[in-house]
């Protein structure tokens, strides 16, 4: 089912309960105000009766009710020529006391049976049919003048005037049912055009959803496909840049190994073949680093953050475990010093990631031998951690580039993937870390700064 469809259904039933409640609401006051003045002419019926009975009923006494004869018969059945005339003069019906003796009456009115009703209005049911009776005492005279008329002929009145309402009502129903329709599908327009527009894109068509003439209340929707789109855009530009840059640099290792297999196929001599083969794990393990550290990448990029209270000292320390046979094996001068109650906001597995990159790096360029220390030390709100070597260092004028992808000092690091930095910038943008660069206090080798917000442990 459609949308337009779905709101149709639920706005044509709202249509047909408004219908009939404004049908209910109708009938409630036509029948009041219908009731207020037909009682209005019963009492304008009994006055008018008074007066022209008035002399006839002082001067005689009635030991026998007198009659008056039918309006029909007494105009030679003149109402004969208008049916609801003629329905409508059997409805009504009078009756006269004087005393407590019936004087005068009409042809349809109550027998002596009925008892003489009280003053003002009541409501008797005779012969199966119900009357409003109005009874009106005249003062000092001993006179009553009682009209009454039948409570159908008011309902009858109220059925007409409804059916006189309905009526229009009913035929105009379709025709409210089909403007609404059309209503609904020119609302929902804007909506299929905007459908259309997205429909007709390529793949690669990312640009901006025009908002010209678009409703207010689409807007924040088109707004939000808009952002959508350009997120997705950056997204997909960084995979592509991300797979350009990755078959460029992996083909180089893969083409090396290749010429490696092939001159080890050719070779006889067996040192020859012993170099090659060395030479063989080298530039796997080559490959392989590179492959890491693409993935590594990767995951910084679209790993979600799941952001804890960590300890930096453990962290650090953590790291440094883990490289301790390389550091034992090649002489290394270790110190871990500092705040053991530095705790900062962040991501395990990324700040992991980032400080074992840093000191990666730290053991890979510094020599054998080499020196390599950690502080952790506050500095207003924020804890500073700083990892020392005894490398070669970087260039003052290459400090901001070696953060790009695939960049590497071309003095010193020829067998890097260049690729380390640039995921430590990653990861720092992501935890919103600050990284600096700068020398040791011994001047030579690399210092690398990391700022972070301190947070209670």
């Amino acid at each position: 089912m459609t949308l337009s469809q779905r709101l149709f259904w639920r706005i044509l039933p709202t249509l047909m309960v408004t219908i009939l409640i404004v049908g209910a609401l109708a009938y409630h006051s036509a029948t009041r105000e219908i009731e207020n003045i037909y009682d209005a002419e019963l009492i304008n019926d009994a006055n008018t009766l008074w007066i022209l009975l008035k002399g006839h009923l002082d001067r005689n006494s009635f030991p026998m009710p007198t009659e008056v004869p039918d309006i029909d018969f007494s105009m030679g059945n003149q109402l004969a020529l208008n049916q609801d005339a003629d329905d409508y003069a059997d409805a009504h019906a009078f009756r006269s006391w004087k005393g407590r003796s019936l004087a005068m009456v009409s042809s349809n009115a109550f027998p002596a049976s009925v008892p003489q009703f009280g003053v003002g209005f009541a409501d008797y049911i005779f012969a199966n049919e119900k009357w409003r009776v109005y009874s009106l005492p005249i003062a000092k005279t001993g006179i009553v003048i009682e009209v009454a008329e039948k409570v159908a002929l008011r309902r009858g009145l109220v059925g007409n005037i409804l059916l006189d309402i309905a009526l229009p009502l009913l035929v105009l129903v379709p025709a409210i049912a089909f403007l609404a329709w059309l209503v609904i599908n020119n609302g929902l327009s804007h909506i299929r055009a905007l459908v259309r527009q997205i429909r007709s894109r390529t793949p690669d068509d990312l640009s901006v959803l025009a908002t010209t003439g678009m409703p207010s209340d689409l807007q924040p929707l088109v707004r939000s496909l808009n952002q959508f789109m350009q997120k997705l855009d950056t997204s997909l530009t960084l995979e592509r840049r991300f797979a350009d840059l990755a078959a460029h640099q992996l083909r180089t290792p893969q083409a090396g190994i290749k010429l490696l297999l092939q001159m080890l196929g050719k070779t006889t001599d067996e040192d020859e073949r012993r170099q090659l083969m060395m030479d063989l794990v080298a530039s796997n393990e080559r490959a392989m680093h590179l492959i890491a550290q693409l993935l590594h990448l990767a995951r910084v990029s679209h790993q979600p953050l799941r952001l804890e209270a960590i300890n930096l000292h453990e962290i650090a320390a953590a790291s440094l475990a883990d490289v301790g046979a390389i550091l034992g094996h090649r002489g290394f001068e270790v110190e871990l010093v500092g705040n053991e109650l530095a705790y900062v906001k962040a991501d395990r597995l990324l700040l992991r990631l980032l400080i074992d990159n840093l000191v990666d790096n730290a053991v890979k360029y510094s020599p054998d031998g080499g020196e390599l220390r950690i502080e952790i030390a506050q500095t207003g709100v924020d804890w500073r951690l700083t990892i020392d070597d005894r490398g070669p260092g970087i260039p003052e004028d290459e400090r901001e580039a070696v953060f790009l992808k695939f960049h590497r000092v071309a003095a010193t690091d020829r067998d890097g993937a260049g690729l380390g930095l640039a995921i430590v910038a990653e990861i720092a943008k992501r935890l919103d870390i600050q990284v600096a660069l700068s020398k040791p206090d011994w001047e030579d080798g690399l210092r690398v700064e990391l700022i972070m917000p301190m947070v209670a442990a």
